[in-house]
């Protein structure tokens, strides 16, 4: 049994997000299941300690009575074995936006991220807005180096372009040259995309929020808006 995956676009916390969000918490088990809030993209900056903050401040907004905040801010942390069994507990697990290489690197081969594919092999929800859902992916485009890096392969063949409707089309072209045998996946900020979980894997998704998910194969583009569903493994 596996899980469900959530990818949203970036500024998560606000407006239509409550509707994936809320999907998410009872797919996680509802309003008393585990949230888990990781913040660890943010650390690059030292801004862990607000969005971190924002994360729980939202779920409780929507009705969680049980949220917290997972402090995995560097490769020591990552390797917290407290740390890591509190993720392995938890239903709902969120990864903040912020830095994706940084996010990544902390992330990549520790205990913390094992514990959490121990939770979504469970049946956990992993969500991922903006840096969250783009490492989760097999590839992802590193805006600071200006380069496409290997991502934690979650989802395979894949490559989100995160805050697509301000920032992140402008991407497409170069990606499009660059992984030319990959799906892009586009997504508007304050949207979210939900896997249909377990079963066949990836076979079925819905949009949720504000804005459109975009996704780009060669030169095809399809867009999708608010409560449409598509059938994708991603595959070649």
């Amino acid at each position: 049994m596996t899980g469900y995956l959530l990818l949203a676009g970036g500024a998560e916390f606000g407006g239509q997000m409550a509707l994936v969000d809320h999907q998410a918490m009872v797919l996680a088990g509802g309003f008393a299941t585990p949230i888990c809030i990781v913040p660890t993209a943010a650390a690059y900056d030292h801004n862990h300690q607000r969005a971190g903050n924002n994360g729980l401040k939202w779920f409780q907004s929507l009705g969680a009575r049980n949220v917290s905040i997972v402090p995995i801010i560097d490769p020591s942390s990552a390797g917290d074995v407290q740390l890591a069994s509190q993720l392995r507990q938890a239903r709902l697990i969120y990864i903040l936006g912020g830095s994706p290489s940084y996010l990544a690197e902390v992330l990549q081969k520790s205990l913390c991220w094992q514990a959490l594919l121990e939770a979504y092999a469970n049946g956990a929800v992993v969500a991922g807005s903006s840096a969250g859902a783009m490492v989760l992916c097999q590839y992802y485009f590193d805006p600071t180096h200006k380069q496409v890096r290997e991502g934690l392969n979650v989802l395979s063949n894949c490559c989100v372009l995160p805050h697509h409707n301000t920032f992140g089309h402008t991407w497409s072209q170069r990606l499009l040259r660059e992984l030319p045998e990959v799906t892009l996946i586009g997504i508007d900020e304050r949207t979210g995309l939900l896997d249909n979980g377990p079963g066949e894997r990836q076979s079925s998704w819905r949009v949720y929020g504000q804005g459109h998910v975009a996704l780009y194969r060669h030169s095809d583009v399809t867009i999708y808006g608010n409560k449409q569903q598509f059938d994708d493994n991603f595959a070649n």
